[in-house]
């Protein structure tokens, strides 16, 4: 092999792994970001109410038919 075709392989694998890196982080910030996001839709959402029915109402199940 020559010298000239060893560095190209080098940086080549070099910049192939600098994307990688840059992919992951970028990936990183995304999924960070939808954290905060959801976090912020989950507090906005409203509380789920008390039932309004009748405290008689669901308590037997009539099963004959």
């Amino acid at each position: 092999m020559e010298l000239s075709s060893i560095a190209s392989q080098v940086s080549s694998q070099a910049s192939s792994q600098t994307a990688a890196q840059m992919s992951l982080l970028l990936l990183r910030k995304t999924l960070d970001l939808q954290a905060a996001n959801m976090a912020g839709l989950v507090q906005a959402a409203a509380p789920a109410s008390t039932p309004s029915n009748p405290p008689n109402l669901g308590n037997s199940i009539d099963v004959t038919a």
